[in-house]
């Protein structure tokens, strides 16, 4: 993936995330935390869970842990500051998304392509931040779905977030 693909790929994140953040407007209090099952519960923990991915993700290509007790250390972290009682409504969670999605975003504007390629160590082996990139956009949008289906359980409508209605959103933009 070149810097371009990253980019690109993690301006639709930010389109889809932010759809989602919307539509999710639309739940009352109970509603946002009420356990639903699934992997996480509620709506609220899994985009807490979304965006704690995101944070942790970037925390590690920033700065990655050199040892077991700095990868422990920088769990912890995410665990002190995404605990879902910190977050009981949607404006609360809204904020902290911008928070580290300004972050995110100021990473991928500095990215080239030969940073792109550099070998993180990830577990037992070595990939490349551009891969390691790309399954964090894939982790968005696996539970985006998840909350697509708890939306409809609780009666609300969705948002749609497929890539091709970015495209086209984002040509819609271009010809204005």
């Amino acid at each position: 993936m070149t810097k371009d693909d990253i980019q690109l790929l993690y301006e639709y994140d930010r389109w889809a995330n932010e759809r989602v953040l919307r539509s999710v407007t639309a739940l009352s209090p109970e509603q946002f935390v009420q356990n639903l099952g699934g992997s996480f519960g509620s709506v609220r923990d899994t985009l807490l869970h979304i965006l704690g991915g995101d944070w942790i993700w970037l925390e590690y290509w920033k700065n990655p842990p050199q040892n077991p007790a700095a990868l422990s250390d920088l769990r912890a972290r995410r665990g002190t500051a995404f605990n879902p009682d910190a977050f009981r409504d949607i404006d609360t969670l809204r904020r902290k998304w911008m928070e580290v999605q300004q972050d995110q975003e100021e990473f991928v504007k500095r990215l080239s392509n030969e940073s792109l390629m550099e070998l993180l160590t990830f577990r037992t082996t070595q990939i490349r931040l551009a891969h390691l990139m790309q399954h964090v956009a894939n982790h968005s949008t696996y539970h985006r779905g998840q909350v697509t289906f708890m939306m409809r359980q609780l009666g609300a409508e969705p948002a749609a977030t497929d890539f091709h209605s970015f495209m086209a959103d984002r040509q819609s933009e271009v010809a204005d």
